[in-house]
């Protein structure tokens, strides 16, 4: 089994990503790729191997219950146990950090 891949392979692979490597980068890819494709290769060893379990970690025979409509909620049973609102709206905190959006 090579040990290495071939520079041509390495330059394939860096112009797929659209970066420039040195030539020092690409003797060093050229070891580090192949030992990591050895790695993913190493899935064609498992035994048993299925498919299926790869998709979901659940039974595919689950089924989802079905929706039901129910009775909504008025605006003030819902705002007596939100701690900050403006209006009808509830105000939450910031979860993401979108970065200036200006």
């Amino acid at each position: 089994m090579e040990e290495k891949l071939t520079k041509e392979e390495v330059l394939h692979v860096a112009e797929l990503a659209r970066i420039k490597l040195t030539d020092e980068e690409i003797e060093k890819y050229q070891v580090e790729l192949k030992k990591l494709l050895n790695e993913v290769e190493k899935i064609n060893d498992v035994k048993d191997y299925d498919n299926n379990i790869l998709i979901a970690p659940w039974d595919s025979n689950t089924k989802p219950r079905e929706d039901e409509v129910g009775e909504m909620l008025k605006p003030e049973e819902v705002l007596k146990n939100v701690t900050h609102h403006s209006g009808n709206f509830i105000e939450v905190p910031v979860v993401v950090n979108g970065g200036d959006l200006t």
